[in-house]
């Protein structure tokens, strides 16, 4: 880039003939020199040194592949997870009568070892991608899970609840029918029963530490225990109807009990909770809330009067 007068020679000649000034004798003055605040920039003749870099740098990178096509490795170059193990069916929850049998199990592609844990801890000896327990029996009640591996990898599998329970003398362990409703979905459908009994049923869960809150019933708490059965064991427990469906806590009482009914109704209570007769749901579940001193072991919690297993 340079800088270039407007007063040429070609605007001199025009000068000469058109309006530039005469000195005396008839002869032409020069015009005098403009200030530099009148000199204009050209480019005509000079390139623009720093667009001509630019460019140069375009072309190198332009004409470099590897450069050129770089993208983010997060996206394009993924961890490789071959190595590790694929659980394709994890273990199953089993609520079932004291002294029955419980088998749990994982399978899982890729595996070539599994550990099974019981609230956490190895079970000794448990090695295989099954669990068997031969007769349930209330030290048995648990949270079952198992490491899967694949040599130095492993994954875990979600924890299954075992739960076991007693039938009361006056209950009648009724033939299972299979219930269906518009309102509740086939994933969702539930067992009843629906042969007289009614007496105690006592059902020994797991409690878990955890806090949290609720508004009104159960409010605050700091560890509960849930009694459920999968849905392939009837999902909860059947009410019999025309009969008073009460489940209490016998063994404290500061303890607050929810219901569950499989189409959704609720209620809660301290130490004892009562469903409605008739009762709106098929099945009901139940959790023991604890606001202080969670237990370690495992907690039973007695279903009174008109209910069926």
């Amino acid at each position: 880039m340079y800088v270039q007068n407007v007063n040429t020679p070609e605007t001199a000649v025009l000068n000469s003939k058109g309006k530039g000034c005469r000195a005396k004798g008839g002869t032409t003055a020069k015009p005098k020199p403009k200030p530099m605040n009148e000199h204009i920039l050209t480019t005509k003749k000079l390139p623009d040194l720093a667009a001509m870099t630019v460019i140069s740098a375009l072309i190198v990178i332009a004409v470099n592949p590897t450069q050129a096509q770089t993208a983010d490795p997060l996206t394009t170059d993924p961890t490789d997870q071959s190595q590790f193990p694929q659980i394709i069916a994890q273990p199953v929850d089993q609520c079932v009568t004291l002294g029955s049998s419980v088998v749990l199990s994982v399978q899982a592609n890729n595996a070539d070892g599994y550990q099974w844990l019981i609230n956490g801890v190895p079970a000794d000896g448990q090695t295989n991608n099954t669990f068997a327990i031969p007769g349930a029996a209330i030290s048995d009640v648990g949270l079952y899970s198992c490491q899967v591996f694949n040599g130095p990898e492993m994954v875990p599998t979600r924890s299954a609840n075992v739960c076991v329970y007693t039938v009361g003398s006056s209950a009648t362990v009724a033939r299972p029918v299979l219930m269906t409703s518009a309102n509740l979905s086939a994933s969702a459908q539930v067992m009843a029963a629906y042969t007289p009994g009614g007496g105690p049923i006592t059902v020994y869960g797991t409690p878990v530490a955890s806090n949290g809150s609720q508004s009104g019933c159960p409010g605050h708490y700091i560890g509960y225990v849930t009694y459920s059965k999968p849905p392939s064991q009837g999902w909860g427990w059947a009410p019999i109807p025309g009969m008073a469906h009460t489940a209490t806590d016998t063994n404290r009482p500061d303890t607050k009990i929810q219901y569950y009914g499989a189409y959704g109704d609720t209620g809660c209570n301290q130490t004892s909770v009562s469903i409605p007769n008739p009762a709106p749901s098929p099945v009901y579940q139940f959790t023991i809330y604890f606001t202080n001193n969670v237990p370690t072991n495992a907690y039973p919690m007695v279903l009174l009067s008109g209910f069926n297993p």
